[in-house]
């Protein structure tokens, strides 16, 4: 028999301290390669937050210490601009009503969302059309949308006001009348709104094990029972994403209520952002405009912030 070389021996398991043989682990791959190539996967994104995202924000912020009009170096006047917010009614104003109007399309475009979204989980006929007709709005942009609630809402030749002179009753000043102009702007967005909430309900409920509801409802629950305590707390995760997701939306409202009023009647349907662009665009004092996006981007990050805290807090408990 030829003698083993130093290389073609088994080395022997090595010994612990207690005399129980030890096996030799191979070592696991380096840290700083694994993390060299998540950087790597996520440069091109970043570069692309930074350039479209981060820099536009921070250009905003320097221009929020200005007084300027957009042409030529602005003048530094510090927090001069965010000292003016204090005493503008019209920012009050405007922040009162995108407040009203987070307050009044957020839970009701939840609420019809979620309700379609079941009948549409059920056996109802048609769905299939009933489905595209409430996802048609999100194929076309807020603009478009803006425009068909414009034929529909117009004081003058609008559609309604014509069914409604038809049926002998009094046409609605949807433009003129404060109160009015401001429900033509709400219930525009929730036509827009409430196809995207069912459609994320919809695949929330379609993810919901039957045997949960059909466990429930041997235990003797009825269907309204097994709606709230079963359906309900398993569209949490989907609850809390649109709930931030249509506040932000609400709290940067812009193109439908600058085509169907402009703002207006009398600063009625202003909102924060309407309001932002008037200041920077047709009284050009863009120093003061952006001071007020900024302070409009402070209040959506301390929503999100408050809003994460408390689903992490309450996941947490659960």
């Amino acid at each position: 028999m030829t003698a083993l070389t130093g290389t073609d021996r088994q080395q022997p398991p090595r010994s612990a301290p207690d005399g129980t043989a030890r096996r030799l682990r191979r070592p696991k791959p380096g840290r700083r390669g694994e993390a060299r190539t998540a950087y790597g996967f996520l440069t091109p994104n970043l570069l692309l937050l930074s350039v479209f995202v981060f820099l536009p924000l921070a250009g905003a912020v320097v221009i929020s210490l200005q007084e300027t009009n957009g042409f030529g170096d602005g003048r530094f006047v510090g927090l001069d601009n965010y000292a003016r917010l204090v005493a503008d009614g019209v920012f009050w104003r405007s922040a009162l009503n995108t407040a009203l109007f987070t307050l009044i399309v957020t839970p009701v475009s939840m609420a019809l969302g979620l309700g379609v979204a079941v009948l549409l989980n059920s056996v109802l006929p048609a769905r299939g059309v009933f489905r595209s007709i409430l996802i048609l709005p999100m194929a076309v942009s807020g603009v478009a949308t803006a425009l068909i609630g414009t034929l529909v809402f117009d004081e003058n030749s609008g559609i309604l006001d014509k069914l409604l002179r038809f049926v002998g009753l009094p046409a609605i000043q949807w433009q003129s009348g404060g109160a009015e102009a401001f429900a033509s702007v709400v219930l525009v967005t929730l036509w827009w709104r409430v196809g995207f909430n069912m459609l994320i309900y919809l695949a929330g409920l379609q993810g919901i094990n039957p045997l949960l509801h059909e466990a429930a409802r041997l235990d003797g629950a009825n269907g309204w029972q097994r709606f709230r305590h079963v359906t309900v707390p398993m569209l949490g995760p989907s609850s809390f994403f649109l709930l931030v997701m249509n506040v932000i939306y609400s709290f940067q409202v812009f193109d439908i209520v600058f085509v169907l009023t402009g703002g207006g009647p009398q600063n009625a349907t202003s909102v924060l952002v309407t309001y932002a662009y008037d200041t920077g665009f047709v009284t050009r004092d863009q120093g003061y405009a952006a001071a007020i996006g900024v302070v409009l981007l402070l209040v959506t990050l301390l929503f999100t912030a408050v809003q994460w805290r408390a689903s992490r807090s309450r996941d947490l408990v659960e």
